[in-house]
């Protein structure tokens, strides 16, 4: 803090204590009946004089956002959780010594303000005071007005202010809180039941992904913080719970990054007697009603970081479908399908792309480096990719036809993975064998494959049903959808390296 704050914060702090004399300070019993928001909805449309014959007399709460005191009259914009509206003071209009007072008042106060609603000469609606009060003194100033909120770190490591200071800030979480919501009316109306499955497990599953550990004292026993709901999820539905979703939060101990965040927020559901084609469509309809319902467009602008571009994204018509070998020949003009179905020649093409790879990876595993090299970042529009090798999906139903890949797509929008979703795999002996071998993974250095769940393997034992299911990313959609660059533009708290 700089030597003028300290002396603007003594200052406040004056203040308060005179309000703290007066037994004035942090009042609690002030009670609005209107927002700002409201109040331009149902008078804006009328003229001075109409308003003036209604007579209409509100009581509105918020912060102080400018203040222009000029000698007798004065106006201050108090702005609350809807928008602001600018607020009329005179000395004559308010109680002796009220006047005096509210010159003392400082941009950041949050006040209750009472009066009669009118326009302005330029048109404007005001409220004309005739009470007001302190509800509570601010003590640090705000930042100032032109320069605004501006250093990045700030805003992620104090997003208090910058939710004061910022109206995009305001309007990107109001779009998430949209979003969200949209998806959960979506699946309340198309039958599925909203459950909650355990944050803390014995056994972490449902993802490849490396686990935060935690211990529990009264069972004296090491836990997980979840990485995925997907294997309780999947339980609900052996026990005939058919159409099941989790909004849920996930905790994985990875980087962070523009894209990366530990803890991050999926949507997770599953569907018992469908695959993952009809999930597909489903997706694809979940997508557009987003875009159509909550952006008021299918033609979705984008910042395109990566390359430098803008991009217009657009939903309205039928999303790209690719199998994971097509997507490497349809975007990489120098491959051959060839190349990519022999281990010798797949092994041979990664390393002439510089790709690191490990003894332990199979014909499948290198597939999908080359993927993820060559193809996911110029994957800009809605585009499903599937027939992902069986090698690097234990979950998912292998393929009839194709048993070295399974029923499995991943969706990708702007060069980044949305969701994930395949026909489950419902044969117990077959999971059996694949958790097994993601043991042996684990025992040879991969920190990210999975446990063996023997709970999970006896619940296959009493049938699960044809299913099919998908994770989306909450927080990679609403980057989206708000064309926001990194991940921390979306989380109201984002996960920060020490200062």
């Amino acid at each position: 803090m700089s030597e003028e704050e300290h002396r603007l914060v003594a200052e406040r702090r004056a203040k308060l204590q005179k309000l703290r004399d007066q037994g004035k300070a942090f009042s609690n019993k002030f009670r609005r009946n209107e927002v700002a928001e409201d109040l331009f909805e149902k008078y804006d449309a009328f003229s001075k004089d109409e308003l003036a014959e209604k007579e209409v007399h509100v009581k509105i709460a918020g912060r102080i956002m400018a203040k222009r005191v000029m000698g007798k009259a004065s106006f201050i914009h108090v702005m609350d959780m809807s928008g602001r509206i600018q607020c009329f003071l005179q000395g004559k209009n308010l109680a002796e010594g009220l006047y005096e007072e509210f010159k003392t008042w400082d941009i950041g106060d949050i006040v209750g303000v009472e009066g009669d609603m009118f326009k302005t000469n330029t048109n404007e609606l005001t409220i004309r005071v005739s009470d007001a009060l302190v509800l509570t003194k601010s003590l640090r100033p705000l930042p100032e007005k032109f320069k605004g909120l501006t250093d990045t770190e700030t805003r992620y490591r104090q997003r208090y202010i910058d939710l004061i200071m910022n109206e995009e800030t305001r309007k990107t979480f109001q779009y998430r809180i949209a979003i969200v919501n949209y998806i959960r009316n979506y699946f309340i109306e198309e039958g599925f039941l909203e459950v909650e499955t355990p944050m803390m497990q014995v056994i972490p599953g449902g993802a490849t992904a490396k686990p935060f550990v935690t211990h529990h004292n009264a069972l004296d026993r090491d836990m997980y913080l979840r990485v995925a709901p997907e294997l309780y999820l999947k339980r609900l539905v052996v026990g005939g719970f058919e159409r099941v979703f989790e909004i849920n939060r996930n905790f994985r101990n990875e980087g962070l990054s523009t894209r990366h965040n530990p803890e991050f927020t999926m949507i997770e559901f599953y569907q018992a007697y469908a695959d993952y084609i009809d999930l597909m469509d489903r997706t694809e309809e979940l997508i557009r009603g987003i875009a159509e319902s909550v952006c008021d467009t299918t033609s979705i602008q984008y910042y395109d970081a990566t390359h430098k571009q803008e991009l217009v994204l657009e939903f309205g018509k039928p999303f790209a479908r690719y199998t994971v070998l097509e997507s490497i020949v349809e975007y990489n003009n120098d491959i051959s399908l060839d190349q990519l179905t022999d281990i010798n020649s797949a092994t041979a093409l990664a390393e002439s792309l510089k790709i690191p790879l490990q003894k332990s990876y199979g014909l499948g595993k290198i597939q999908i480096e080359i993927f993820e090299k060559t193809v996911e970042e110029k994957l800009m529009d809605p585009t499903f990719i599937t027939a992902y090798p069986t090698e690097v999906s234990p979950l998912a139903r292998r393929n009839d036809e194709d048993p070295t890949v399974t029923d499995r797509f991943e969706f990708f929008v702007a060069g980044r993975e949305l969701a994930n979703g395949f026909s489950e795999l419902n044969d117990s002996e077959d999971q059996a064998e694949r958790f097994k071998q993601q043991v042996a993974d684990k025992d040879a250095g991969d920190e990210e494959a999975m446990h063996y769940d023997a709970d999970y393997i006896c619940a296959l034992e009493y049938g699960l049903p044809p299913t099919a299911g998908e994770g989306i990313g909450i927080d990679r959609l609403v980057m989206l959808f708000t064309n926001s660059a990194s991940i921390r533009d979306v989380l109201l708290f984002p996960h920060m390296r020490p200062e």
